[in-house]
C-alpha cells in the first residue's frame, strides 16, 4: 500500500513538473495582463501605429505608451528578452543579447488633465542608455511591477533587424481558380550572398504576416527551388492569403458631435458612444473604403496632447447578421485589443434587439476593427462576417530569420513590407 502511495506521489510530481515546464515554454504574444491597463501603443518612433521594427545599432527607436486607469504612480520596470522566429525564448544569457543593464524603471509619466476618466500615462523609448539589444532578432518587451518579473503588466513584440539577406517579393493573384477572386498570394526570393547556408530548410526561415495580424502568419521553411545563392519560394500552394475586406472604422477625435460610425454620444458622469449598427459584409461584391489596416491612433482634436487630455468612452457596438447564437459567436477585434478572442471581445446576442452587442472602453481616437466568427467547435473564420475580396488593400510583413548550423540563437536578417496596391 505504501509503495503504491509513493508511486502515486511520484506520478503527481512528474505531472506538476511537466505542466510547469509547458506553461513556461509557451510562446510570447502581445498581451495585457491587468484590466486597468489600456491604450497600449508600440511603434517605430518615426511614425505612430507603424510596425515596431528598428535596425540594430541605429539611431532609430520604438515608442511604448500605455495608460493606467487606476491613476496615481506605480513602480513599473521593464526588460527585453531574445526569442526565436516563433516567439519562444532563446534561453541564452542576458549578457549575450543585452548591453548595459538587465532591467530599468519607466520614469516618464504624466497625469490626465480635465478628463472624466482619470488615468496616468506612461511612456518609454527603446533602445536607451540603460536597455539596448546587442544582437539582431525577435525581442519580447516585458513590463512588470516593482522590479518583479512575475508581476507582468504587458508584453510587446519588438523586431531588431541586421540586414544581411536581399529580399525580392511580389503580390500576385491566387493560382487556384476557386480563390482567385478572394485571395492574394506572396511570392519571394531570398539571396543570402556570402552567408553560410548549408541547409536552407533548416538555416533560413521566413515569416509572412498580413497587416501585422498574428493569426495570419505563415512560416516558410522549404524553398520551392534553389538557384545559386538564391532561395525561391513560389510554389502554387504556399503563401496564399484570404484578402478579407477593408477594416471597419470609427472616429471619436471629438466627443462633442457625431462623426463617422457614430449614432449618438451621451456625456454625463461617464462618456458613452452608441455606434451605428454594423451589417454583415460577406456580400458578393467588394466596396472600396479607406482604412488603417487594423491600427488605431489616439487623438483628441479638442485638446493639445492626446496622451493625457484624450478622454475615455464606453463604445456600444451592435452587429446585425443572420448567423444564429446556437451556431457560434462573433468577436470584435483590431490592434486596439491585439486581435484577442476572449470574454472582452465576445459579442452577446440581445433577443430584444435581434442583434449581437458589446461594450468596450476605449480612449478617443480613430480606430479600425473587424468581426471574427467562432463556431461552437471553436473554429475561427475571419471572412465569415467580413467577406474576402482580392481588391482589398493590405500590408504584408516579410521577416527573414537565419540560424546557421551550431548557432545558439536565431537572428532577424531581412525585412520587407509589401502593399497590395503599391508596386
Amino acid at each position: 500500500m505504501k509503495k503504491n502511495h509513493t508511486l502515486f506521489k511520484g506520478f503527481l510530481i512528474i505531472l506538476f513538473v511537466f505542466f510547469s515546464i509547458s506553461a513556461i515554454a509557451q510562446p510570447y504574444t502581445d498581451s495585457v495582463y491587468r484590466h486597468e491597463i489600456k491604450s497600449v501603443e508600440f511603434y517605430n518612433s518615426a511614425k505612430p501605429a507603424s510596425f515596431p521594427i528598428i535596425p540594430l545599432n541605429s539611431s532609430e527607436t520604438v515608442t511604448l505608451g500605455f495608460d493606467n486607469l487606476a491613476g496615481g504612480t506605480l513602480n513599473y520596470h521593464y526588460t527585453i528578452e531574445h526569442c526565436d522566429a516563433e516567439w519562444n525564448s532563446s534561453n541564452i544569457s542576458t549578457a549575450e543579447y543585452l548591453k548595459n543593464y538587465n532591467d530599468d524603471r519607466i520614469l516618464n509619466y504624466s497625469y490626465s488633465i480635465a478628463t472624466v476618466q482619470k488615468y496616468t500615462h506612461y511612456e518609454l523609448k527603446l533602445p536607451n542608455e540603460n536597455i539596448a539589444p546587442k544582437i539582431p532578432g525577435n525581442y519580447i518587451l516585458k513590463v512588470y511591477e516593482n522590479s518583479d518579473p512575475s508581476k507582468l503588466v504587458l508584453t510587446r513584440k519588438l523586431y531588431v533587424v541586421s540586414p544581411k539577406i536581399n529580399i525580392a517579393a511580389e503580390l500576385v493573384p491566387s493560382n487556384d481558380n476557386a480563390t482567385r477572386q478572394t485571395n492574394q498570394k506572396v511570392n519571394f526570393t531570398l539571396d543570402y550572398g556570402s552567408l553560410r547556408v548549408q541547409n536552407p530548410s533548416r538555416d533560413v526561415r521566413t515569416l509572412i504576416m498580413q497587416n501585422n495580424r498574428p493569426e495570419t502568419g505563415i512560416l516558410n521553411t522549404q524553398p520551392t527551388y534553389i538557384r545559386g545563392t538564391q532561395l525561391i519560394y513560389s510554389d502554387v500552394t504556399i503563401n496564399d492569403f484570404p484578402a478579407v475586406n477593408e477594416f471597419r472604422h470609427f472616429d471619436t477625435r471629438t466627443l462633442k458631435l457625431n462623426s463617422q460610425g457614430i449614432q449618438h454620444i451621451y456625456r454625463d458622469t461617464a462618456n458613452s458612444v452608441l455606434m451605428l449598427t454594423d451589417p454583415d459584409r460577406n456580400k458578393p461584391n467588394y466596396t472600396l473604403e479607406y482604412d488603417l489596416n487594423g491600427s488605431y491612433y489616439v487623438l483628441n482634436q479638442d485638446g493639445t496632447d492626446p496622451r493625457n487630455d484624450a478622454d475615455y468612452a464606453h463604445m456600444l457596438f451592435s452587429l446585425a447578421t443572420t448567423k444564429q447564437p446556437n451556431a457560434g459567436s462573433p468577436y470584435i477585434v483590431g490592434r486596439f485589443n491585439d486581435y484577442k478572442l476572449d470574454e472582452h471581445s465576445k459579442m452577446t446576442f440581445d433577443a430584444g434587439l435581434g442583434k449581437y452587442v458589446n461594450s468596450i472602453f476605449l480612449k478617443q481616437g480613430v480606430y479600425d476593427y473587424a468581426y471574427v466568427w467562432v463556431d461552437r467547435k471553436g473554429k475561427t473564420d475571419i471572412t465569415a462576417l467580413e467577406g474576402s475580396y482580392f481588391e482589398t488593400e493590405n500590408d504584408y510583413q516579410v521577416l527573414v530569420y537565419y540560424r546557421p548550423s551550431g548557432a545558439r540563437w536565431e537572428e532577424l536578417v531581412g525585412y520587407k513590407m509589401l502593399n497590395s496596391l503599391k508596386k
